[in-house]
């Protein structure tokens, strides 16, 4: 039985190929960022440098990106000056960054932005928030942070992983059952405001009809006269004496 060496050849390239294809998406998938994105947002920053641990300024809050050699102070930066690099700032214990720095390099659409120090500035990493807070109608697609509705991700980090081929968003809170549960919930609470309302209107009635009655009441029993220069006098009031005035001659004596 002869043996076609060009059709194992063709099985074994066809069998090389879709081994390799978690390969072959992972690689694709790697190049749909910068090779510096996912080093920077693993990396620790606000740290003292290592090399120039005795100097003032020792914090690291640089970023190489042509390097990717971890953070770096403002005396490392000394050594990377034909470089592009940046700088991470801080927010609440999270680290920012500016959007004019980074959107030079990278695209961050529908990446939420917020104003920290009169600069608007965007979080690395996800901030997962334990409750969502109510009337929250637009959430992070990965960690569920209450955002604006025109975004979709709360940071860099959680665009990365919402984008990524086969994941799937997480389902939003009070939106299932095609809209019946949101719904139901909206008419409950009509519900309330009208029986609030019609409570109200009929507290104001019956304070009405009570105010109605009182001055009825108040019309049949005789009026009180009004009071007299006499009843405002006080008991013992009276009209104090002036300085008594002797008479001019009563100190004269007639001498005869």
């Amino acid at each position: 039985m002869a043996i076609d060496h060009a059709t194992l050849l063709g099985l074994n390239s066809r069998g090389a190929m879709g081994g390799g294809g978690g390969e072959c998406d992972a690689a694709a998938e790697n190049q749909r960022w910068p090779p510096w994105l996912k080093p920077l947002l693993s990396t620790s920053f606000f740290v003292q440098c290592r090399i120039h641990a005795d100097a003032h300024k020792s914090e690291c809050n640089m970023y190489c990106l042509d390097c990717m050699n971890g953070a770096l102070c403002s005396l490392c930066l000394a050594h990377h000056r034909d470089h592009n690099s940046i700088q991470i700032r801080r927010s609440s214990y999270h680290d920012v960054i500016r959007v004019s720095e980074i959107q030079k390099v990278l695209d961050i659409a529908g990446v939420q932005t917020y104003i920290i120090n009169s600069a608007r500035v965007v979080f690395l990493n996800e901030r997962p928030q334990p409750r969502p807070a109510k009337g929250v109608t637009n959430t992070c697609e990965v960690c569920e942070r209450s955002l604006l509705d025109c975004f979709r991700f709360c940071s860099l980090g959680c665009k990365i992983v919402g984008t990524a081929r086969g994941y799937r968003p997480k389902k939003k809170h009070g939106g299932g059952g095609g809209g019946g549960g949101g719904n139901k919930k909206k008419r409950a609470a009509l519900k309330v405001k009208d029986v609030r309302s019609d409570s109200e209107d009929s507290c104001t009635s019956t304070s009405g009809a009570s105010s109605d009655k009182s001055s009825v009441v108040q019309s049949f029993s005789p009026s009180t006269p009004p009071p007299t220069s006499a009843s405002h006098r006080r008991p013992g009031n009276k009209r104090r004496k002036g300085v008594p005035h002797r008479s001019p001659f009563g100190s004269l004596i007639v001498e005869h």
